[in-house]
C-alpha cells in the first residue's frame, strides 16, 4: 500500500521526544506531541489559582518540555516558526487523538512495564494500518509485544533516533519477527528520503548496532589508557579530528551524553553479553564507578572528566580529573612525536596508515584501540549485521566518526591490519582470513565508480544498496576527473553535467578555485550541458583565502589586491552570465566568499544543515566578491513600484553588519541568501545527485543565456543620510567602535549606490566599481589587518 505521513504523534515529550517533534516539524509534517498529567500543583500555579483540572496544569510537562527544546541551542528546529506544527496533549485527554496519526512513536520512559502501559492505550485508540514503533536504545523490541493484537504486531518495530535528531543522522530500524516487511521499506526509505537519515537496519539485540560498538570502543579505550599509562588530556588529543572522530573526542564526549548513560548502556551489555567475548569488557571501572557515586556525571551535575570554573581573574578555566588522584587540575599541552609527523598530512586515511606505523605511545595506544576494535566488528558479523558496511554507517551515522571500523582498517590494509592484530595479541573472526585467503584484499572496492562491499554469504563484492540515489565524489574523482589543479578538480558527474570541487583548506577560495571555476564554465559552454559546484568536505567553503589578502595588504600591493579582487567578481558574473545553467551546492559553513559564489548561481541546492552568511564585517571589510552588489540587487527587487521602500535595504544592510549567519538553510532563505525557488535537500548524502538533478532540469527547461542588469535602482542620499545617522547613533551609544563605523560607512555608501541626489537605476559593474574600491580602502586601514590577523592566528575575531 501507499503510505504518506501527514500527521505524526509522539508519546513522551522528554529530551528526545520533544527533539524528534521539532525534526518532523523540520520538513513540514503535523505533530501531535503528549506527555503525562502531573499530580501536584507547583507554588506558580496555587497562585494563580489553577487545579488539576485546569488545562495549562493537565499540559504543564509536555508544554514545558517543548519549550525547553525549541529554546535550546543548537535549536532543534531549522525556523522556529515551524513550532506552529506541533500540537501539545496529556495521555488522559489526548490519546484519542492518535487515531488522526499516520505514525505513532513511543519515546517514554525506559521501562518495559510503561512502555506496555502505553501501548494498551495506544491499541484502545490506534486506526488500523497505522505505524507504531519504539524509540528505545536498550530494551529488546520483541518483548514490548506481549498482548498486542495482530495488526499492532504487524506494523510495528524499533526506529532508534539518535540524540539531537536533527543533526545526527542515524536512525536505527530494528524489526521483529511479526514485522511486515514493507513496513520496513516504507521506514528505511522515508528516513533517508524526508527525515535526512543514514537509515540502518539493524538486529533486535542488545544495544542494537552503534552502542553496541561504540560502547565497546569507549570501554576498549579506557581499557587502553589504563594500558599505556595515558591522561585523559591526552587520550582526547588522540582520539579527536587527528584520527577522524569529532572534537569533543572521548572524555569530553562522556561528559556531554553523561556518565550515567553510558554506565547503564555498559551494564545492560554485560549482563546480556553471555555470547560476547568480550563481555568483561563493559565491567565498570573503579574510577568511573566513584564518579558517579559523587554524580560526576558531565554537564548535567557540573563535572565530570573535565570541570568549568572561574580563576581569580574570573576567566573561564578548564580543570581536567586526574584518574589517579581524583583531583582536578589545569588542563595539560600534549605533545607526541607521532602527531607532529602527522600535520601536513590532510588525507585521514594516509593519516591512520602513517599514524598506525610509528612507534611512541601514542601509537601504541592508537593501535591497541584499533587491533581490540577489528576484532571486535568481525566478531559481531552475523551476530548484529549481515553486512559489514550497515556497521560502518552505524558509527559515522551515530558517533561522528569519518570513518567506519572496517573503512580504518582498510586504511591499514586488510593483510597488514590482521597481521599486525595477531602480533599484538587479538584475532580476527574466521570470515576475514577466509577472505583473504581467496584474495580479496579489502573490505570494500570500487568498480567504475560504484563503492561495493566485501559480502561474507557470496565471498564476492557487492554494490551497497541504495547507492544508486547518491553520488559519492570520492568513487568518481579517479576515473571521471576531466580537469585539475592544486587547489580544485573537474569531475564529469554523466549526463552532460560538470562538478567542480574545491580541495582547499577549508576549501578556502584562492587563484587555483577561482581558475577552476572559469575552467568548468568554459568546458560546459563547449561539450556539456551545466555545472554543478559543489564538494562533500566538511564544510562547503570558509570562504576566500584572508591570508593572501592579508599578505598583499601587508605589503601595500594594492594593484595586485586589486586584480584579486577583481577576478573574483568577474568568475562570479561569468558563472552567472553563461550560458549554461550553473547549480551551487552549499553545505555546513558557507561563509563570505562561499556565500557570494552561490549568490551567483542560477539555482541552489543546499544541504538544510546549511550556515550561510557575509560574514567579511567580522575581518574588516565588505563582501567584494559580488555580495554587496547582489544583495543590493534584491533589496531593489523587493520595491514596490513606484515606491521608495527602505526597509528591504536596511534588513539587507543589517544582515551583512551584523555578519549574520542562517543557523539552517530555511534560515538562509529568510535572510535573504537563497531565494524561496531554491531547493533544500534534507539528507547531505543526496546533495550532488538532487543539485545534478536541478542542472539538468534547467537545461531541460530551455535555459538561456541571461543579459547583465542595468536597471537595479539604488537610493543615493535619501537612504544614505539614514543609514549614516543610525550608525553614528550606534557609535554614540557605545554598541559599536570607531572602526565599525567606517565600515558601516563604506557598507552604507555601496549599497545606496553612492552619493546620488536622486534615486537612479544603475548596472551591476556600477555597483560592483564600488564594492571593489570600498573592500580596497580597508584592506589599507591598520584596524581591518589587525582584525584579519586574530582571525589567522587564533581564529577568533577581533572587535577593535
Amino acid at each position: 500500500m501507499k503510505r504518506i505521513i501527514k500527521k505524526v504523534a509522539v508519546l513522551g515529550s522528554g529530551v528526545m521526544g520533544s527533539r524528534i517533534a521539532c525534526h518532523f516539524a523540520n520538513i513540514g509534517v503535523q505533530v501531535l506531541l503528549l506527555d503525562i498529567v502531573p499530580r501536584d500543583l507547583t507554588p506558580e500555579e496555587e497562585k494563580k489559582d489553577l487545579t488539576l483540572e485546569s488545562k495549562a496544569v493537565r499540559n504543564r510537562i509536555v508544554d514545558s518540555s517543548l519549550k525547553a527544546a525549541i529554546n535550546s541551542n543548537p535549536s532543534p528546529l531549522y525556523r522556529k516558526s515551524d513550532a506552529r506544527l506541533i500540537q501539545t496533549g496529556n495521555f488522559e485527554d489526548n490519546m484519542k487523538d492518535i487515531a488522526t496519526a499516520d505514525w505513532t512513536i513511543e519515546v517514554v520512559v525506559e521501562n518495559l512495564k510503561i512502555k506496555k502501559q502505553v501501548y494498551e492505550q495506544v491499541e484502545q485508540h490506534r486506526k488500523p494500518g497505522t505505524l507504531i514503533t519504539s524509540n528505545t536504545s536498550g530494551i529488546p523490541i520483541h518483548l514490548m509485544l506481549d498482548g498486542r493484537s495482530d495488526d499492532f504486531k504487524k506494523h510495528f518495530c524499533g526506529t532508534h533516533f539518535f540524540n539531537p535528531p536533527r543533526y545526527l543522522k542515524l536512525l536505527e530500524i530494528i524489526p521483529t519477527p511479526e514485522t511486515d516487511p514493507a513496513v520496513v521499506d516504507f521506514l528505511m526509505h522515508y528516513g533517508d528520503l524526508y527525515l535526512g537519515k543514514t537509515t540502518v537496519l539493524a538486529k533486535d539485540t542488545p544495544a542494537f548496532i552503534a552502542n553496541r560498538v561504540g560502547i565497546y570502543g569507549i570501554m576498549h579505550t579506557l581499557k587502553a589508557m589504563e594500558k599505556t599509562g595515558l591522561t585523559i588530556d591526552e587520550v582526547d588529543k588522540i582520539t579527536g579530528p587527528v584520527v577522524g572522530r569529532p572534537k569533543s573526542a572521548t572524555f569530553r564526549t562522556l561528559d556531554v551524553v553523561g556518565l550515567d548513560t553510558t554506565v547503564n548502556v555498559a551494564n545492560g551489555l554485560y549482563q546480556a553479553g553471555e555470547k560476547d567475548e568480550s563481555r568483561d569488557l563493559f565491567q565498570i571501572p573503579g574510577y568511573v564507578q566513584k564518579m558517579v557515586e559523587n554524580k560526576w556525571l558531565g554537564d548535567k551535575t557540573g563535572q565530570g572528566f573535565y570541570k568549568k570554573t572561574k580563576d581569580a581573574k574570573g576567566k573561564t578555566e578548564i580543570l581536567t580529573l586526574d584518574l589517579n588522584t581524583m583531583e582536578y587540575g589545569p588542563k595539560q599541552k600534549v605533545k607526541f612525536q607521532s602527531l607532529e609527523v602527522l600535520k601536513p598530512v590532510e588525507d585521514l586515511r594516509k593519516r591512520i596508515q602513517l599514524f598506525s606505523r610509528q612507534t611512541d605511545k601514542a601509537a601504541q595506544f592508537f593501535n591497541e584501540t584499533l587491533f581490540g576494535l577489528f576484532q571486535y566488528v568481525s566478531n559481531r558479523i552475523p551476530e548484529i549485521s549481515d553486512e559489514l558496511y550497515r556497521i560502518d554507517d552505524a558509527l559515522r551515522a551515530g558517533f561522528g566518526w569519518e570513518l567506519g571500523p572496517f573503512e580504518y582498517w582498510d586504511a591499514i590494509g586488510a593483510r597488514e591490519g590482521v597481521q599486525r592484530m595477531v602480533e599484538a595479541g587479538y584475532e580476527p573472526a574466521p570470515w576475514v582470513t577466509q577472505m583473504l585467503e581467496h584474495q580479496k584484499e579489502s573490505f570494500y572496492i570500487v568498480e567504475n565508480g560504484t563503492r561495493r562491499y566485501y559480502d561474507i554469504n557470496s565471498k564476492e563484492y557487492k554494490a551497497i544498496p541504495g547507492a544508486e540515489n547518491f553520488i559519492i565524489l570520492n568513487n568518481l574523482r579517479g576515473s571521471k576527473t576531466i580537469w585539475k589543479n592544486s587547489g580544485a578538480s573537474i569531475i564529469d558527474l554523466g549526463d552532460g553535467i560538470l562538478n567542480v570541487e574545491f580541495q582547499t583548506k577549508m576549501n578556502t577560495m584562492g587563484g587555483d578555485v577561482i581558475q577552476a571555476l572559469n575552467k568548468g564554465i568554459d568546458l560546459a559552454e563547449k561539450e556539456f550541458r551545466g555545472m554543478v559546484v559543489g564538494n562533500q568536505g566538511a564544510n562547503f567553503s570558509a570562504g576566500a583565502n584572508v591570508g593572501l589578502i592579508y599578505m598583499y595588504a601587508l605589503d601595500q600591493d594594492y594593484d595586485e589586491l586589486n586584480m584579486i579582487i577583481r577576478q573574483f567578481q568577474n568568475a562570479m558574473m561569468r558563472m552567472r552570465y553563461s550560458a549554461i545553467p550553473v547549480v551551487g551546492a552549499p553545505h555546513g559553513l558557507t561563509l563570505g566568499g562561499g556565500c557570494e559564489l552561490n549568490l551567483h548561481c542560477d539555482q541552489i541546492q543546499a544541504a538544510a544543515e546549511t550556515y550561510m552568511g557575509l560574514v567579511e564585517f567580522g575581518v574588516g571589510l565588505i563582501p567584494g566578491g559580488g555580495g554587496t552588489k547582489e544583495m543590493t540587487l534584491r533589496a531593489a527587487d523587493m520595491y514596490a513600484d513606484g515606491d521608495i521602500e527602505y526597509n528591504d535595504l536596511k534588513n539587507v544592510f543589517l544582515n551583512i553588519g551584523m555578519a549574520k549567519v542562517s543557523t539552517s538553510a530555511k534560515e538562509a532563505v529568510d535572510l535573504g541568501y537563497m531565494r524561496p525557488s531554491d531547493g533544500i535537500t534534507i539528507n547531505s548524502n543526496r546533495l550532488i545527485a538532487d543539485a545534478k538533478a536541478q542542472a539538468i532540469l534547467l537545461a531541460e527547461s530551455g535555459y538561456t543565456k541571461p543579459v547583465q542588469r542595468t536597471n537595479i535602482k539604488v537610493q543615493g542620499r535619501g537612504a544614505l543620510g539614514m543609514f549614516l545617522t543610525g550608525a553614528n547613533a550606534m557609535y554614540t551609544g557605545r554598541y559599536m567602535s570607531a572602526h565599525d563605523l567606517k565600515i558601516s560607512q563604506k557598507l552604507a555608501y555601496v549599497m545606496c549606490g553612492g552619493d546620488l541626489s536622486a534615486p537612479t537605476e544603475v548596472s551591476e559593474q556600477y555597483l560592483l566599481d564600488l564594492e571593489r574600491e570600498a573592500f580596497l580602502s580597508l584592506t589599507g586601514e591598520r584596524k581591518t589587518l589587525e582584525r584579519i590577523q586574530s582571525i589567522l592566528t587564533t581564529g577568533k575575531p577581533l572587535r577593535n
